[in-house]
């Protein structure tokens, strides 16, 4: 009888180790708490979309992908000890940033000096990808989204005099860093500029200063719950420039917190709803399946970012310098939401910059921008 029980347990074992060794961990982390949630959770679930169609469709050489995620709540301390948790207790293959720049800045360093390739879904601020040679982004960078959002303002929307509100992190600061640079290339007027705390709700005396000012265009940072005091009080003030944001209001918080006054807002971002591609509108379709709201780019890009590093591990398999050059590889992939991506430039990939406006309550293709000299980079 022992002999028997020994024998079922060496069994047991053994069966868990080739379990283990089918299936394929790749981590992410994203902010499930605090008041970034709405994105954290939005950037979960485009990955976990990403995962079950992988999974479905055979996994990656018949082997299943599981998706080991934590919470950061937006605290670069809490993505650092998530990282570290990654590599030394779940051993991932690769890992996957679904938060904000200043938690992405803090796990990438861990990421890059243990050796595990990390790619950011969105976070935009230069300084995470010269972290090193095992970190890259799938989401557009600073300088990037910096520069077509000047482009738009001046070359499309004819913007002479513009006021600059910027939400002081690394966020706001490196996008407006770069608007404000090209815009004055351009030959625009910069009338007005200022900068503001993360989590601000009260703008109405900011933007009294600016209504003095009088610009035609408004650019103004933020995430959902700022833009979305800005664009209301603005209209309550009687502002009637275009205002013009980023991808941090691209989500339906947004326009449910601004109601009436999102209408006519025009955003850069990543995601464009009105794609005929085939892959944008089953990931739209299945997101609002499961979320019960439409999808913003925060999850397509996290669902591409799992697309980048499976088909990463596929072509190169586990080993960390390999699965780097493979992404650096990357030329004209299509089965991604938030593409197509030409290549991968500087561990950037680069693909078109699009624009959307609020109209009957949601949002829809303004604009997109091919031209090398927008999408590229500068530093590049």
């Amino acid at each position: 009888m022992r002999k028997l029980a020994l024998g079922l347990l060496v069994l047991a074992l053994v069966g868990f180790s080739v379990a283990a060794e089918e299936t394929i961990k790749i981590g992410f982390f994203s902010p499930l708490t605090g008041f970034a949630a709405a994105d954290g959770h939005a950037a979960l679930t485009g990955a976990q979309i990403a995962v079950d169609f992988i999974n479905a469709a055979g996994g990656i050489d018949g082997k299943t992908i599981e998706l080991i995620y934590y919470d950061d709540a937006v605290k670069a301390d809490q993505a650092s000890a998530i990282a570290r948790k990654l590599i030394e207790q779940h051993h991932v293959v690769i890992a996957i940033s679904g938060s904000y720049s200043t938690p992405t800045r803090a796990a990438a360093k861990i990421f890059q000096e243990a050796g595990v390739p990390m790619i950011s879904a969105y976070a935009i601020h230069p300084s995470i990808i010269e972290t090193g040679d095992l970190i890259f982004r799938v989401g557009m960078g600073a300088p990037v989204e910096g520069v077509a959002g000047a482009h738009l303002a001046v070359e499309i929307l004819g913007a002479k005099k513009i006021a600059v509100l910027t939400m002081d992190n690394d966020f706001g600061v490196s996008l407006s860093k770069w608007f404000v640079k090209t815009a004055r290339e351009l030959g625009a007027e910069i009338v007005f500029e200022k900068k503001f705390p993360l989590g601000e709700r009260e703008f109405r005396a900011m933007l009294a200063q600016v209504r003095l000012k009088n610009p035609d265009l408004i650019w103004a940072t933020g995430y959902y719950g700022e833009a979305a005091a800005i664009v209301s009080q603005a209209r309550e003030l009687g502002i009637t420039a275009q205002i013009l944001g980023q991808e941090g209001y691209d989500s339906p918080k947004f326009i449910e917190l601004a109601g009436d006054a999102s209408e006519g807002v025009i955003i850069v971002t990543d995601l464009n709803r009105d794609s005929e591609r085939e892959i944008v509108q089953k990931f739209l379709a299945e997101y609002e399946k499961r979320a019960g709201h439409p999808a913003d780019m925060v999850a397509a890009s996290a669902f591409d970012a799992v697309k980048v590093a499976a088909y990463a591990i596929s072509v190169a398999g586990t080993d960390p310098e390999r699965i780097a050059e493979a992404i650096n590889g990357i030329r004209h992939m299509y089965d991604v939401v938030t593409g197509p991506f030409y290549a991968f430039l500087g561990r950037e990939a680069i693909r078109p910059v699009e624009v959307q406006v609020v109209k009957g309550g949601e949002f829809h293709f303004f604009h997109t921008f091919y031209e090398p000299w927008i999408i590229i980079p500068p530093e590049l």
